[in-house]
């Protein structure tokens, strides 16, 4: 079965890859058209982006903080944003591989279980997807009552991605309505039907449960589960801004209205599933094909845009998030690595 996902979460990108390197075999890609577009850029707006997308991880941090405060009271919100700088680093670097990073980082520094802020993470990862679903489907919306002249195919397609989106979301909702209900009688359960598994086993699949439990009391609290979709609902707006700005920058989208803004975005939050390390892939596959085949941009525009898209919302951090590692002591080679040392730790949670 993991093989079977392997090779599914590698053909999507392939496929779409083999897309766009078809069209750019069949386009006559012109590198100087790609230059061009790039030295058109307006840098007020570019800045602007780029000082957006740094307030997205304050934002994340401080959604965060409240995913932590029934566990650690005093957490601070300075250690906490360096390691959500530091683990997105690692998740550019090194894909998906480096999304334990993050949770591993926090659990250390505030002195609390990995598996309760594997938790959180969890329940953050719900809270985007419930986001970007939102966008999705706002942005379907958009294209089926825009100028946007589509086949039926393409119509056909956008139809089955709208019902896939609504029962996505409905599996979310479902899992946040089963996640706030996980508490002591639904852990005993879970665990009095896992008795077949081998003691020392059953006691690591217990311990890891009752730290998940913990890590799900902030959703426990109605104010606190207001406090994490303000936080969400904000979040994604300032990344819309950050989306706007950019497409200001290039004078081929500097025409496009927030609803453009929506579309794009909307695509694009799915492509950016598919995160290759150290290439990104997916976002920048969904930008340059939503500009083509939408707005009838030239490959080489839609591909800076794609590219500077790209710069802006991942690589930008990693610059700082280097620095911070570097002041902290980690090594990359170990943080490459951390999926281990999180088990380990695990293991080591179990026995005490």
């Amino acid at each position: 079965m993991k093989k079977h996902h392997l090779w599914t979460v590698l053909a999507i990108p392939a496929a779409l890859g083999a897309f766009v390197y078809y069209r750019w075999r069949t386009s006559g890609f012109d590198w100087r058209k790609f230059l061009a577009a790039l030295e058109g850029l307006d840098w007020s707006w570019m800045v602007l982006a780029l000082a957006l997308v740094l307030a997205t991880y304050v934002g994340r941090t401080l959604r965060w903080e409240v995913m932590l405060r029934p566990m650690a009271p005093e957490a601070r919100l300075g250690r906490i944003l360096v390691a959500t700088i530091i683990g997105f680093t690692a998740v550019v670097l090194f894909g998906r591989a480096g999304e334990p990073v993050r949770p591993y980082l926090i659990a250390r520094k505030e002195n609390v279980s990995f598996s309760s802020q594997l938790a959180a993470w969890v329940l953050e990862r719900l809270l985007d997807m419930l986001m970007v679903l939102v966008i999705f489907g706002v942005a379907l919306s958009q294209v089926s009552h825009s100028n946007i002249a589509l086949s039926p195919r393409i119509n056909g397609i956008l139809e089955a991605g709208g019902y896939a989106a609504g029962v996505t979301g409905l599996i979310c909702i479902a899992l946040l309505i089963a996640m706030r209900q996980f508490r002591g009688r639904v852990r005993e359960r879970l665990t009095g039907a896992l008795e077949f598994l081998p003691r020392p086993l059953h006691i690591r699949v217990d311990a890891f449960l009752a730290a998940f439990e913990e890590g799900m009391r902030a959703i426990r609290s109605g104010a606190f589960v207001s406090m994490l979709l303000a936080y969400t609902a904000i979040e994604w707006a300032v990344i819309a801004g950050a989306f706007y700005c950019v497409f200001r920058a290039f004078p081929a989208t500097a025409y496009f209205q927030p609803n453009d803004v929506v579309i794009v975005l909307g695509f694009v939050a799915f492509g950016s599933i598919l995160q290759i390390p150290g290439v990104g892939g997916g976002m920048q596959i969904a930008t340059a094909l939503v500009l083509t085949e939408f707005y009838g941009l030239t490959l080489e525009a839609a591909s800076g845009i794609a590219l500077v898209l790209w710069i802006v919302n991942f690589v930008s951090i990693v610059p700082v998030g280097l620095v911070l590692a570097f002041r902290e002591g980690l090594e990359w080679s170990n943080l490459r690595h951390i999926t281990t040392s999180a088990e380990e730790t695990t293991a080591d949670e179990a026995k005490s």
